[in-house]
C-alpha cells in the first residue's frame, strides 16, 4: 500500500466531500461547497487543501490555511480527516507533516487543529506535539419525528423576515454578523471587516439558504438571526445564531431560530445539526430547549511551529 499526498485538484471535489462526510457526518459538505471554498478563498487565507491517496484512491483530506480574519497574526490551521476504513496506514501522518511544512513556509507560528474527542484521535494529535484547548459540541435534532416548540408570535415592535428579503442589499446582515462574531467564544478570535469578502465567503456560499435564514427585525434593523445551511440531502445546519448586543436578553435569537426550524421542517428537511463551543452556556441552553442532543465533540489542539 502506497500513500501519497498532493494538492487538491478540481476533480477531487466529490471524493473530498465523501471522505469529509464519512469522517465527520455532523458537518455539511458537498462537492459544490468544496469547489466553491477553493475557488473563492480570500488570497490572504492562503487556502491550500490537500488530499491523500492510497494506491490511487482518495482516502484523506486536509484543509490548510491562515486565519487571516483574526486580529492576531501568525495563526494557521490544519484540519485533517481520513476515511475510517483507511486509518492507521500513514495518510493522516503524511497530511499533517505536509500541512505543517506549508504553514511554516507561510510564516505562521501556531497551527490549530480540530480533533475528535476520542482516545485514538487525541493520542494521534498529542504524539505530534499538539496540546488540547477548547472543546466544541456537534448537536443533532430529529426534525422528522421530534417535536419543536410551537411557533411564537413576535412581540410588539418585532418583525420576522428571511435573508431573502435582503437580496438587494445584504449589508445590514453583514453588520449584524460582524457584531455577533466579536463575542463568539473560541481559541482564535475573528473579525469581519471586509464586506466584499463576506459576500464571497458567506452570502454567496452555495450551502447558505437565504429562504430558511430567519431574521428578527426591530425598528427596521436586523437585531437577531439564525443562518441556515442546507446540503440537498434532507439535512439542515444552523451555521450561526446571534443577537445584536443592545437587544440581548429579549429572546430574539430563540424566536429567529424557531422560525427557521419550523420552515425547514415544512420544506421537508429531516435532520438538523449545529455546533457550539462547550463554554457557550446560553446557546447550549437554547439548543437544549429545542430538543438538540450532543452527538459528538471536537477539541481544538494547537502546536507551536518552530
Amino acid at each position: 500500500m502506497t500513500v501519497t499526498v498532493r494538492d487538491f485538484r478540481a476533480g477531487d471535489a466529490e471524493g473530498f466531500a465523501r471522505v469529509r462526510h464519512l469522517a465527520l457526518p455532523f458537518m455539511l459538505s458537498t462537492p459544490e461547497s468544496i469547489a466553491y471554498d477553493v475557488a473563492h478563498a480570500h488570497p490572504d487565507a492562503h487556502f491550500q487543501p490537500l488530499v491523500a491517496e492510497e494506491d490511487g484512491e482518495l482516502v484523506g483530506t486536509a484543509q490548510v490555511g491562515v486565519a487571516h480574519e483574526s486580529p492576531q497574526p501568525g495563526q494557521g490551521y490544519l484540519n485533517v480527516y481520513v476515511h475510517p476504513e483507511h486509518r492507521g496506514r500513514g495518510a493522516g501522518t503524511l497530511l499533517v507533516s505536509t500541512a505543517e511544512e506549508r504553514l511554516a513556509a507561510l510564516g505562521t507560528s501556531k497551527a490549530f487543529a480540530w480533533v475528535l474527542d476520542d482516545p485514538t484521535h487525541r493520542a494521534f494529535a498529542e504524539r505530534r506535539g499538539y496540546g488540547a484547548g477548547r472543546s466544541a459540541h456537534f448537536l443533532r435534532l430529529d426534525l422528522a419525528n421530534g417535536s419543536l416548540p410551537p411557533l411564537q408570535e413576535p412581540p410588539a415592535g418585532v418583525e420576522l423576515r428571511s435573508a431573502a428579503d435582503y437580496a438587494a442589499d445584504p449589508r445590514p446582515l453583514f453588520e449584524l454578523d460582524a457584531e455577533t462574531l466579536l463575542d463568539e467564544p473560541g481559541d482564535i478570535s475573528y473579525e469581519f471587516t471586509d464586506y466584499e469578502a463576506w459576500l464571497e465567503s458567506t452570502w454567496h456560499h452555495p450551502l447558505l439558504s437565504h429562504e430558511l435564514t430567519s431574521v428578527a427585525v426591530v425598528d427596521g434593523r436586523p437585531a437577531a438571526f439564525s443562518a441556515a445551511r442546507t446540503g440537498g440531502d434532507g439535512r439542515y445546519d444552523t451555521a450561526m445564531t446571534g443577537t445584536a448586543r443592545a437587544q440581548r436578553g429579549c429572546g430574539l435569537a430563540k424566536l429567529a431560530k424557531n422560525d427557521s426550524l419550523h420552515r425547514a421542517r415544512a420544506a421537508g428537511f429531516t435532520e438538523a445539526f449545529t455546533g457550539n463551543d462547550a463554554g457557550n452556556g446560553p446557546m447550549l441552553a437554547i439548543n437544549e430547549w429545542f430538543g438538540y442532543e450532543i452527538c459528538a465533540t471536537e477539541v481544538r489542539h494547537v502546536r507551536e511551529l518552530g
